[in-house]
């Protein structure tokens, strides 16, 4: 999915992020999913290495940035070198 979704929400009181798509889909997703998931190079160069983000069980998504082809999210712990395009959040599962 290349399009951006019609509505973003992120709630704190669940903690996850809310995707509306045009297809009429609504995707949640934790915001701890998120911030393991984040396709940055560093991120992405840990779990290629077999190992993974540390990332603590209260990070919040804290910032929301569209950025034409997907979103930049800027979380708690400081993180916020990631954009995720909207076709990788697509395919993300909770």
């Amino acid at each position: 999915m290349n399009q951006a979704p019609q509505a973003i929400g992120n709630s704190w009181s669940k903690q996850q992020l809310r995707l509306n798509w045009p297809d009429g889909a609504v995707q949640l997703i934790g915001h701890v999913q998120l911030r393991l998931q984040c396709p940055c190079s560093q991120c992405r160069a840990l779990r290629l290495g077999g190992s993974e983000p540390k990332v603590a069980a209260d990070v919040r998504l804290l910032e929301v940035h569209p950025q034409g082809y997907g979103l930049q999210l800027v979380f708690s712990d400081g993180h916020q070198r990631g954009i995720y395009p909207w076709e990788y959040l697509a395919r993300m599962v909770d």
